[in-house]
């Protein structure tokens, strides 16, 4: 018995465009390139928690708890804004914490992207856009970053040295910085060719000295005025006093509250809409 195709075993071929949704791709497409670095960061999830946890309990350990004594027996328990220097602290670390999670998740992984895998013009010659694998980028550096922050302030909590009902605050300050700090550090990335040790010097004559001189460990107008600048333009300057301000009850001036919640919001704009111009430019090369 032959079979009779047009009658009631009729195949019907539906195409590939019903089964295979481009706009998925294109409406999705920064999330997809999030999971592809979030799972790779899942590679080295023990490392991660483990320097989330190890590293500020060592430092609170040396520092906090070590150097904070003996500023306190000499100073006074609330010497400095009435509270403890552990306290005092605590926002400055937290600050710490997120610019550095977030700024590990656009430096070298940019270069990986560009330069050793070129995974990013493999994801360019799908539907995925520059701009998207920008939003990507930095969707899974904050999740990195937030993650970050959290295990800091598990162990800032442990130590007595913030509140429980201050943790939300301190995250979405040292988050923010992290944004603004992240999203220049992606789109200069994105500008490098080859690092010869650019990222080095980034660390050595950026990172540190932000970290230093942007009152992490006295007060800002502790300094001399011709360093005081530093901090003026430092991210870790303006999440510390903000949160400071938030988190203990720092007194402090209703324009630098403005300018501080600002800054984080002018970096990220500028950050973005280089790294969307770089990105696009470089993958269309």
């Amino acid at each position: 018995m032959s079979m009779d195709l047009s009658t009631d075993n009729k195949m019907t071929w539906t195409g590939a465009k019903n089964i295979v949704d481009p706009q998925v791709s294109i409406r999705r497409g920064a999330l997809y390139v999030a999971e592809n670095r979030i799972r790779n960061m899942l590679k080295w999830w023990s490392s991660i928690i483990a320097f989330g946890l190890g590293n500020p309990t060592l430092y609170l350990l040396s520092i906090g708890i070590g150097v904070g004594t003996l500023v306190d027996n000499s100073l006074g328990p609330n010497a400095i804004d009435g509270v403890s220097y552990l306290t005092f602290l605590a926002p400055a670390l937290l600050a710490t914490a997120g610019i550095q999670g977030a700024m590990d998740e656009v430096t070298w992984p940019t270069m990986e992207g560009f330069v050793w895998d070129r995974t990013f013009f493999s994801m360019n010659a799908t539907a995925i856009t520059g701009n998207q694998i920008v939003n990507g980028v930095m969707l899974a550096a904050m999740a990195r970053c937030v993650l970050q922050v959290f295990l800091y302030e598990l162990c800032l909590l442990a130590f007595g040295a913030i509140t429980l009902e201050s943790m939300p605050i301190l995250l979405l300050v040292s988050s923010l910085a992290g944004l603004g700090f992240a999203s220049l550090m992606l789109a200069f990335s994105a500008s490098i060719k080859d690092d010869d040790g650019v990222f080095a010097l980034v660390g050595r004559f950026v990172i540190t000295p932000m970290f230093m001189f942007s009152g992490t460990f006295y007060p800002i107008t502790s300094m001399p005025i011709y360093l005081q600048w530093i901090g003026w333009i430092s991210p870790q300057w303006h999440a510390t006093n903000l949160g400071r301000a938030l988190s203990y009850g720092m007194p402090i001036e209703s324009w630098l509250l403005i300018l501080h919640w600002s800054v984080f919001l002018i970096m990220a704009v500028i950050g973005f809409a280089w790294a969307h111009r770089v990105f696009t430019r470089r993958l269309e090369a």
